[in-house]
């Protein structure tokens, strides 16, 4: 008998337990990223001009890292020695007053000088793998005829678009 009246005594509770429901919203934006690092193009820190071949030619990377899918294009302007962003024909080191002329190519042939897209010169494309993507540059010293001997020195900025 005490069970009887102590689970009737239970029922009412039961009865008034109940239970209320909504949702809500759980949002995220991924925005498109990417990053850009290079190392030096390096012609050579003892080049003696009357006993090297030219065209005298180097190489360096870059490395591009954009989100997933993200497409990107990467330029490069003429430098800071060219007498304008888009001179890629005048792409030039100096060492003081003295100037010693070179041109970075997009291929290993040398055939596309890489640029902006403008002006004759190429870019580079790709889409984003959410890792870093190595891009070569391909430099030629075109002639070493008359140089003055010197540290010559140029600074060229990369543009990634995307």
């Amino acid at each position: 008998m005490k069970k009887i009246l102590l689970l009737a005594a239970l029922l009412p509770a039961l009865a008034q337990a109940g239970s209320a429901g909504n949702s809500f919203q759980v949002s995220a934006t991924v925005t498109s990223a990417c990053t850009v690092s290079g190392t030096t193009l390096n012609f050579g820190s003892s080049i003696d001009p009357l006993a090297t071949a030219t065209p005298l030619d180097a190489s360096s990377t870059l490395s591009v890292q954009c989100t997933n899918t993200t497409p990107y294009t990467v330029a490069l302007n003429a430098g800071v020695n060219a007498g304008g962003a888009s001179n890629f024909g005048s792409r030039t080191m100096k060492s003081g007053a003295n100037t010693l002329g070179y041109q970075l190519y997009v291929d290993a042939g040398r055939s596309s000088v890489w640029g902006d897209g403008t002006a004759s010169s190429s870019t580079s494309a790709g889409t984003g793998t959410g890792s870093a993507q190595t891009l070569t540059i391909y430099g030629r010293l075109p002639s070493l005829a008359n140089v003055v001997p010197g540290s010559y020195t140029d600074t060229v900025t990369v543009t990634v678009s995307y």
